[in-house]
């Protein structure tokens, strides 16, 4: 296998231990990345093939979002076999193949791990539910019986993160021409997501030791690391209390809930860390832990658990000087005493691309549903993308970001599949939009994607957004991002240490010193004078002319000492 070859990888900053301190991941959502066999789906031969251009790009490790075999009732987030690999993207040798070329050109790869759910075509949930009530195997879930005189009720009032109820009645098998009835004893069980995704019950042993196997399963491939889906949620409060409350999902991230944020989820963690601490090459764990602040967020990295944590934090900033100083302060002083490096992201797959969440008036969340003002949308994110790329810490990068892309906030009803949007009172449901395959060339759909289109529409105007037609372009996006990501790997005061050295600037500015580093983010829609004596290295926008910092444009500069 390939285990061995990961002690052997570069850092950016030329330094083996905690490669991942300072590390820039990319994230790959394997069906809109790239199709190699023209059936309108990515795949991973199709990843392994561009995976030269993600080393181009001058990233360090690529994250890939789930390609486990799944019946895909929430695009692989609901797992059937952790071993295995959906057809849809290929097959183990594929797999293999990726981690091996990712590995020969520097790069790592960190596969995406599902602990908190499964699917209900799990084997495990399968034969739980033939066996009825008081299968053992429904101990390595959460079956409870219903409330009311017939079990007709749910047994608390916990809420799906996808709307609704997050338990569903176990109906017994129809027989010929007749329909599903519940079960006798009225057993329900947990999905604190789509009734497809049962929740595991990991007060069970057999669950412990199967994901503990899980992980050794792909360590021995060689996967670099593993980021954790919803690692606040393994653990629920005792006796799965009520909550007492409606619309918990306008809770979430607020409150510690019964569900979330668990004390008991620490020591799972420990004896993962335990497990990558046996193998070379530094493997890592990473944690998609929503917590109410972000010093609960630091609990998960503190030096026996987890490497690091996502900072939804400043994912959620709006581009406003003031807020994201707070958020860039807090985040470093919380991850301070457990010497854990802060994370930095703008986008994800679950949220509104940033070049539409900043083309829109603040506060409006992270799912939007109107695209804004394009123009002024790319011109903030160009500058939050310089932003982030100069603070100490690891940053993400989403696919399709490089490339400026927007939201596609006008998809058509018929061709969407975030099983949110089909769930009343869940979460808006339009994830879809920043899941749209991204473009590598050509003048019409789908872009060089693949040869069969796409499996949902790309709009017309990304003929102009695509790799090829941004490559060599000394303005585009594209360019700015792989100049940045090389400055940033020459130059040792970028995303190393622990701290920032903020200067005097003026309201809506943002300045910070790093030995002879200066970044300086314009965050108001007009252009402010700050005179800067130094060189400017990279600019977001226009070029700053007689100490003239544009509007929404974040520089990089030169300094001298003293």
């Amino acid at each position: 296998m390939t285990q061995h070859l990961a002690d052997a990888l570069p850092t950016s900053t030329g330094t083996l231990p905690g490669w991942w301190r300072d590390a820039v991941i990319y994230q790959v959502y394997p069906r809109s990345f790239a199709d190699s066999n023209g059936d309108g789906m990515g795949d991973l031969e199709g990843i392994r093939s561009r995976l030269p251009y993600l080393k181009e790009l001058g990233v360090d490790a690529v994250w890939l979002s789930p390609f486990y075999a799944s019946p895909q009732a929430d695009a692989g987030y609901d797992v059937a076999d952790y071993r295995a690999i959906d057809p849809m993207f290929g097959t183990l040798h594929d797999a293999d193949a990726v981690i091996r070329e990712a590995h020969a050109l520097g790069l790592r790869i960190i596969v995406d791990l599902v602990p908190n759910h499964c699917s209900d075509q799990h084997e495990w949930f399968k034969q739980a539910l033939r066996e009825g009530s008081g299968s053992r195997l429904r101990e390595r879930f959460h079956f409870r019986p219903g409330k009311g005189e017939n079990g007709e009720l749910p047994p608390n009032d916990w809420e799906s993160i996808f709307g609704g109820p997050a338990w569903t009645r176990v109906a017994a098998p129809a027989g010929d021409g007749g329909t599903s009835q519940p079960e006798a004893g009225g057993e329900w069980y947990l999905h604190l997501f789509a009734p497809e995704q049962p929740d595991f019950n990991w007060e069970h042993p057999a669950v412990q030791d199967e994901f503990r196997s899980i992980l050794r399963f792909w360590l021995d491939l060689g996967a670099d690391g593993f980021r954790v889906d919803v690692a606040h949620g393994l653990v629920k409060a005792p006796g799965l209390p009520d909550l007492g409350a409606r619309d918990q999902l306008k809770l979430l991230g607020n409150d510690v809930m019964p569900f979330f944020d668990q004390e008991g989820v620490h020591e799972i963690y420990r004896s993962w860390r335990r497990i990558l601490d046996e193998y070379e090459g530094d493997r890592v764990l990473v944690a998609e832990a929503w917590t109410p602040t972000v010093e609960r967020t630091a609990r998960y990295v503190r030096p026996d658990e987890m490497q690091q944590a996502f900072n939804f934090q400043y994912l959620t900033s709006d581009w406003e000087a003031t807020a994201l100083r707070e958020v860039i302060d807090g985040s470093l002083a919380a991850m301070r005493p457990v010497g854990a490096p802060t994370t930095w992201v703008l986008s994800n797959h679950d949220v509104t691309r940033h070049a539409t969440r900043f083309a829109n008036p603040a506060g409006l969340g992270t799912q939007l549903r109107e695209p804004g003002d394009r123009e002024l949308g790319l011109r903030r994110a160009r500058a939050a993308t310089l932003l982030m790329l100069a603070l100490p810490g690891s940053a993400y990068v989403y696919q399709g970001e490089e490339l400026g892309l927007p939201d596609v906030t006008d998809l058509p009803d018929e061709v969407r599949q975030d099983p949110s949007f089909f769930r009343a009172a869940g979460q808006d449901g339009f994830r879809d939009g920043c899941r749209v395959p991204i473009p590598w060339s050509g003048t019409q759909a789908p872009y060089g994607f693949g040869t069969g289109g796409s499996w949902l529409p790309q709009p017309d105007s990304w003929a102009e957004l695509s790799v090829e037609a941004q490559t060599g372009d000394p303005s585009s996006t594209l360019e700015l991002y792989r100049a940045a990501l090389r400055l940033r790997r020459e130059r040792p005061d970028l995303g190393a240490g622990e701290s920032v050295d903020w200067q005097e600037a003026p309201a809506g500015v943002l300045v910070f010193r790093r030995g002879d580093f200066l970044c300086t983010a314009n965050t108001t829609g007009t252009a402010v004078r700050f005179p800067v004596a130094g060189e400017a290295l990279l600019s977001s926008g226009e070029a700053v002319e007689d100490g003239v910092l544009p509007a929404d444009t974040t520089v990089w500069w030169q300094v001298t000492s003293g």
